[in-house]
């Protein structure tokens, strides 16, 4: 079956690859308690003055979940499931593999790669977009590792023959396959880092190959004149 893509068959370039183990997501996650008390020292010396701050913000801020019934919902459980599965299937936005019309969870193999991604991805992207690449920001980051059981489309070998799908910055060609991807309900695929030498990822389509997600690191990711310092 020839697979239509930019005018070429990509097809002969494909493989398989039977994906059953751990991968790593690195995901926005609020400061650790003793770091959210200086979140206020440009506001005021005193530290008092800041757990005041704090408690303000805690007082309006939205309270999490609360089940009646905890041994059977589990809220924690589910509180680790939304911010390292569920997100980015009920919260749809452009990336390499969607143009925002389907979500896409994206993963790595190793700790170093979703560094090396979402480093690049918040100066470049988001704090570039903001116009906020060139100040002094933090920002505090959770890694859950998470299982992955799929056959997933391995694209590999395909990069070689269509260098398009690792363009730094163009993303349609890879959108366009995304999107057909997704529309026939194809788990995923498995791609070569474009930001970490030798690194992988994979981006899937659907909550249902994944699971046992749990936390195994925090980071903080601090940009200071022009460079991302990170702190693990």
């Amino acid at each position: 079956m020839a697979l239509p893509y930019a005018g070429d068959a990509l097809s002969p370039h494909l493989r398989v690859a039977d994906v059953d183990g751990t991968v790593f997501r690195n995901v926005v996650t609020a400061p650790a308690p003793e770091a959210r008390a200086a979140l206020f020292d440009d506001l005021a010396a005193d530290p008092a003055a800041w757990q005041v701050a704090q408690r303000a913000v805690d007082a309006v801020a939205s309270p999490p979940m609360r089940s009646a019934q905890p041994v059977i919902n589990r809220p924690f459980e589910l509180a680790t499931w939304s911010a390292a599965i569920d997100w980015p299937f009920r919260t749809w936005q452009a990336s390499r593999f969607s143009d925002g019309r389907h979500g896409v969870w994206y993963g790595a193999d190793s700790v170093a790669t979703t560094i090396a991604e979402t480093t690049w991805h918040w100066q470049h992207t988001l704090l570039a977009d903001a116009g906020f690449h060139h100040h002094a920001v933090v920002a505090h980051r959770t890694v859950h590792a998470v299982h992955c059981a799929a056959l997933l489309l391995d694209l590999r070998a395909a990069t070689t023959h269509h260098p398009a799908l690792r363009h730094p910055s163009d993303y349609d060609a890879c959108q366009a396959l995304g999107a057909r991807l997704a529309r026939e309900w194809h788990p995923g695929v498995v791609a070569p880092s474009v930001r970490c030498d030798g690194g992988e990822n994979v981006a899937l389509f659907t909550p249902t190959v994944l699971s046992a997600p749990r936390e195994v690191e925090r980071v903080v990711y601090r940009l200071e004149g022009g460079m991302v310092r990170v702190e693990r």
